[in-house]
């Protein structure tokens, strides 16, 4: 409930966003008309319209954006045709007559009038909701990551509505303001006819703002209003942002049904697992500190197997493409994993554990409860430690001491957790930051952006045609450049190749200079090195001392993918 009110506040605040201001005038230009009649409509039409392109949007493919697209071309189109008629009465008299005509015919009565109003308010609606869409904030981002990581369901489609019912709100509030704003200019000064013409110029003009994409750049740089702000502090204040508790002890191991398959095994259950120390490992295959915690895993797996451990893997994605069970079947291969792994491809056993993180461990006593809880990476000794305690409290006989060290290498290897200053960082423009070319971002369209002269350290910058989408950015045209200001031993790059799978070949720099000794696992010396699956690519690993330092990639090839940058 909490969530719904959050997204229903976050749909009224929606309206003090700077993109939202070229939208007002064709609000404003519904003032005066009857409720009922002309207002409703269009308020309906647009909370309508809205949840449905976000709705396309939650399920996602470049066919919904493509979709999207052609809207709002139709979009400014409509509003144009409608600010002409502001503009030139006869015009207006002319386009309305056969709507009049039509309705005379079908009503045979005067509410024909009214359903032309309805239809014409309706149809407005329809024009505001496909523009006002991609104004929204945080709190819609939230909902549609949700729906994008649990499917679409009831619970969506109600937050969707919820956020629309608030934006449609705003408008009426507006127009409320608005229409007495209007009806005192009328009376005071007789002005009625010019600010019709007024209205229908500024919708002309809005139209243009809007074609030309200066709703999002200009408006955003000149006006101090911004949504951000109040949505961040909503979703703080009602805790809806804020992850699920994971179970901790004393709390009975969940089910692991709902897996969509399993490797390395036939399904496994709690009852088949009876009486049996079990180790459930939440990992996901391009997560860097997973990938670290690999290796200690499987040690434990084949040190304690004997004694009566079950060691299960459960590989619940991150990325779109990490839902490939083929992806996932490679990356286990690759790593040498030989312990059950159920691909948790719909999150269902990541819910039910309410977990949170990458990687967590949950360790899982004879008696079926939850004994002990680990996330992240590092502490193995005690991790290790507490299963030697919980086999022996088992019964096991013969449990082996010690610990394991499986001098992992290359990006399994552990990190320099004593100089690190760079977070992991997503190049989305979803969970995007720092984002440092001076060309603003254009949304999952082909632009071309430059790198400043000087980066600020956590800054990135790219270089060439680039599409920037909501998970990922893709290079339209060879050659393309990314770059990034770090602080860290090794920098690791999630990328996929082009999109019919061809390889793209790179070459990366560090301060403009070949790699050398620095070189990381999927790089030579010289810097070169290529994209052939979908992974993360170990590219630095500094052999000196840790300073700042400028990470260049230059793709030789167009098409490649590139999703986030993690640091070691």
């Amino acid at each position: 409930m909490s969530l719904l009110i959050v997204a229903y506040l976050g749909g009224v605040l929606t309206i003090l966003s700077p993109c939202i201001l070229p939208v007002l005038p064709f609000v404003f230009a519904r003032t005066g008309r009857p409720f009922v009649r002309s207002i409703l409509p269009m308020l309906l039409g647009m909370a309508v319209t809205f949840a449905g392109v976000a709705s396309l949007a939650a399920v996602g493919g470049s066919w919904a954006v493509h979709a999207n697209q052609y809207g709002r071309d139709a979009a400014l189109v409509l509003l144009a045709l409608f600010g002409l008629t502001l503009l030139f009465p006869s015009l207006s008299d002319r386009l309305t007559r056969p709507l009049v005509a039509a309705g005379a015919r079908l009503s045979a009565a005067a509410e024909g009038g009214d359903r032309n109003e309805i239809l014409a308010g309706l149809l407005l609606g329809v024009a505001v909701g496909f523009l006002w869409a991609p104004c929204a904030g945080p709190i819609l981002g939230l909902v549609l990551t949700g729906a994008a990581l649990s499917g679409a369901n009831a619970r969506t489609s109600l937050l969707l509505l919820s956020y629309a019912a608030g934006a449609a709100t705003s408008l009426a509030l507006a127009l409320l303001v608005g229409g007495r704003v209007f009806k005192l200019m009328k009376r005071s000064l007789g002005i009625g006819e010019w600010a019709r013409k007024i209205l229908g110029a500024v919708v002309l003009i809005a139209v243009v703002v809007i074609a030309f994409g200066m709703d999002t750049g200009v408006l955003a740089r000149l006006s101090t209003a911004s949504t951000t702000k109040f949505e961040q502090a909503l979703l703080d204040k009602f805790g809806a942002n804020k992850p699920p508790q994971a179970l901790t002890g004393a709390t009975m191991m969940p089910s692991l049904d709902g897996a969509v398959n399993w490797i390395n095994s036939p399904p496994l259950t709690t009852s088949s697992l009876k009486g049996k120390v079990v180790l459930v490992d939440f990992w996901t295959y391009s997560c860097i500190n997973c990938l670290r915690t690999v290796p200690y895993v499987e040690a434990w797996a084949q040190k304690y197997k004997d004694a009566g451990l079950v060691v299960i893997g459960v590989h619940t994605p991150e990325f779109a493409f990490e839902r490939d069970q083929a992806n996932v079947e490679k990356a286990v291969k690759d790593l040498g994993i030989t312990y059950p792994v159920a691909i948790d491809s719909n999150d269902t056993i990541w819910q039910a554990f309410s977990n949170s993180y990458w990687p967590a461990e949950y360790l899982v006593n004879a008696h079926g409860v939850i004994a002990d809880t680990h996330f992240g990476e590092g502490d193995y000794a005690t991790s290790e430690q507490n299963i030697q305690k919980l086999l022996r409290d088992a019964g096991a006989k013969n449990v082996p001491g010690g610990l394991v060290d499986p001098q992992a290498k290359g990006a399994e290897a552990a990190a320099d957790v004593s100089d690190i200053a760079s977070p992991e960082t997503y190049v989305g423009y979803r969970r995007g930051q720092n984002f440092a070319s001076p060309e603003r971002v254009m949304a999952d369209v082909a632009a071309s952006y430059t790198t400043p002269a000087a980066l600020v350290l956590n800054h990135w910058a790219l270089e060439g045609s680039w599409n920037i989408g909501a998970e990922h950015d893709v290079l339209e045209n060879a050659p393309g450049k990314l770059s990034f200001r770090f602080h860290a031993r090794d920098l690791h790059l999630v990328m996929g190749p082009a999109e019919n799978g061809a390889p793209v070949r790179f070459r990366v720099t560090i301060d403009g200079m070949p790699l050398g000794a620095n070189h990381g696992a999927d790089t030579d010396a010289d810097g070169n090195g290529t994209v052939t699956a979908q992974r993360l690519y170990q590219l630095i690993r500094q052999s000196g001392t840790v300073q700042d330092h400028t990470f260049t990639i230059e793709f030789l090839d167009p098409g490649v993918e590139v999703f986030s940058f993690t640091f070691g």
